[in-house]
């Protein structure tokens, strides 16, 4: 495995369980095991991997999403936890040097957070994408990483998305326009 970092985005309850706020709903369940042989891959390797979270407030009337999503990943709720497997994975790494949860306020994994210095400090210049939502939250984390001149791996089977039509849309970008290698 090349030296890459795995960016695990936004795996909630709230954006994958059938009863989540803002769910993905069975696309976002389909892609779990994908992204738990991805997390156990990155962990046997010691590769660094980060869990990027959405983070909200109940009551924020400044953040731009209130206007155009339901409350969703509200701080200290259920909802804000990781999904499923991921979870349970996560639970028996989080204590690796090399594994890191950090919370985001935007939809790009970039904006307002450590993630690029922690990744040039590591001296990884590569990045594989997976979690939801493709044409979301996704989308505007790769488009960052590549004006940050990172390579980019995303995989169809590793994302997911409310909006099967911006999924695929999301893909061809993906390819097309940040030259990722889309598997």
């Amino acid at each position: 495995m090349k030296k890459s970092a795995l960016i695990v985005v936004d795996y909630s309850n709230d954006f994958v369980a059938d009863n989540g706020q803002l769910t993905c709903g069975k696309a976002g369940q389909q892609i779990e095991k994908y992204i738990v042989e991805r997390i156990e891959a990155y962990n046997r390797e010691k590769q660094e991997i980060f869990f990027m979270m959405d983070l909200h407030f109940e009551e924020n009337s400044y953040h731009p999403e209130n206007k155009l999503f339901p409350p969703h990943n509200i701080i200290g709720t259920l909802g804000r936890e990781l999904y499923g497997k991921v979870y349970d994975i996560y639970q028996n790494i989080l204590f690796n040097d090399f594994v890191h949860f950090l919370d985001k306020t935007r939809y790009d994994s970039f904006y307002g957070t450590p993630l690029d210095s922690m990744l040039r400090e590591r001296n990884i210049k590569h990045l594989e994408i997976v979690g939801v939502c493709t044409d979301i939250c996704v989308l505007h984390t790769a488009i960052s990483a590549y004006n940050l001149g990172y390579a980019i791996t995303i995989s169809p089977k590793g994302v997911a998305s409310f909006n099967p039509s911006g999924h695929e849309w999301a893909l061809g970008h993906f390819k097309n326009s940040l030259g990722a290698e889309v598997e």
